[in-house]
């Protein structure tokens, strides 16, 4: 049965354009944009703005349904369903979900665990009840003694669209402050001074003895498999070299104005957090996102842990960059990473791309998410 969707009296967000007009869709593929009056039978947005839905590479913001309070493992399929719901709520269409492999300070999955819940969500996939699309995003902590038993079980499991090269050692890249390192890890895991200076020696020592014969691996293994490598946290010229030298596409979360720019000259897309635009700034005291923004070293945001920073994070960007504008801040959040994950068929309004669509309408500086669109099939 053929679907179709007419939005009409809309601002069309296109790739370099805001401009009045009209959207159709049939069968879940965009067959027509047009300017001007809608034709009969459209729905009236009333002069909203509609944009491409929102592509999440990045977002760990699952782990927070999965474990609410210390100790509770809620239900894997109430926690993604939840999530899932957040996601789409927030104009997100396609996500990346992040699922750990090797334990850290804040979080330790064991390999059943990422097992389990790779196949929750691809048996929510399948029973049809998850809104958004949902791929793998699979973070490494290439220091921890199990990655890479955890990181091939993930891969046998299932297909990874991404994996990032982690490494939280205190006193490098994130956490070059190892009083940061304290307020973050101490924060989150309650442990003493004492308890927290033996866990800062151990894990310098298991940087050493595993950083880079793991990092050499789980590359290996990515390339042989097609999986796209983001870097982390890359701080220095000699990160930045690392990543080139190990084919990297992406790097997430660049802690200095130098990282990011040697990545962004490298032909490496530069992807910062939403929460750090919408916060104006970096919480572990790193450089700014809307300084690279004003670099034009930003190619894409990504939400991190808030779901809702996504869209708020592009309008700021708009908002407070003189001269920046809203196509090329939407373009953060849409186009970009789109392409960044050879995702060709999503990403922007043309005809032929997926009619993935967002309807956002504007409360003085605020965005609000009115309606959720994927493949012409409202979802939120």
């Amino acid at each position: 049965m053929t679907r179709e969707l007419v939005l009409g009296n809309a601002k069309v967000a296109l790739a370099d354009a805001i401009v009045d007009g009209w959207i159709g869709v049939r069968d879940g593929i965009i067959v027509e944009v047009g300017r001007g009056t809608a034709p009969r039978g459209s729905v009236d947005v009333s002069g909203d703005l509609v944009i491409p839905g929102l592509i999440e590479l990045h977002t760990d913001h699952l782990e927070t349904h999965l474990k609410p309070r210390p100790k509770v493992h809620w239900p894997e399929t109430s926690a993604i369903m939840a999530f899932d719901a957040q996601i789409a709520a927030s104009g997100i269409t396609t996500v990346f979900d992040c699922i750990r492999a090797g334990r850290d300070a804040d979080y330790a999955p064991q390999a059943h665990e990422i097992v389990s819940l790779i196949t929750s969500l691809a048996r929510a996939s399948e029973r049809n009840l998850l809104r958004a699309e949902h791929r793998l995003h699979l973070r490494c902590e290439l220091t921890a003694d199990g990655v890479l038993a955890e990181a091939e079980e993930a891969m046998a499991q299932s297909r990874v669209d991404l994996i990032s090269l982690m490494d939280h050692t205190p006193g490098a890249r994130q956490f070059t402050s190892i009083e940061a390192w304290r307020t973050y890890y101490g924060g989150k895991s309650g442990l003493r001074e004492d308890q927290l200076d033996r866990l800062i020696e151990d894990k310098r020592t298991m940087h050493a003895r595993n950083y880079k014969r793991h990092r050499d691996a789980i590359v290996d293994m990515a390339h042989r498999q097609g999986i796209s490598l983001a870097s982390h946290d890359d701080a220095t010229r000699a990160h930045v070299d690392e990543s080139r030298s190990d084919r990297v596409s992406i790097a997430e979360f660049p802690t200095s104005i130098e990282a990011a720019r040697l990545s962004h000259e490298a032909g490496i897309d530069v992807l910062m957090g939403a929460p750090n635009v919408v916060r104006g700034g970096s919480h572990s005291g790193n450089v700014a996102a809307e300084a690279l923004a004003r670099a034009d070293h930003l190619d894409i945001l990504s939400s991190d842990y808030v779901p809702a920073s996504l869209l708020l994070g592009a309008f700021e960007l708009a908002r407070r960059i003189e001269g920046y504008g809203l196509a090329k801040a939407l373009r953060t959040v849409t186009m970009n990473p789109a392409r960044a994950a050879g995702l060709d068929d999503r990403g922007e309004i043309v005809q032929g791309k997926r009619g993935d669509l967002v309807r956002v309408h504007l409360s003085g500086d605020q965005p609000v998410v009115r309606e959720v669109y994927r493949e012409g099939r409202r979802v939120s």
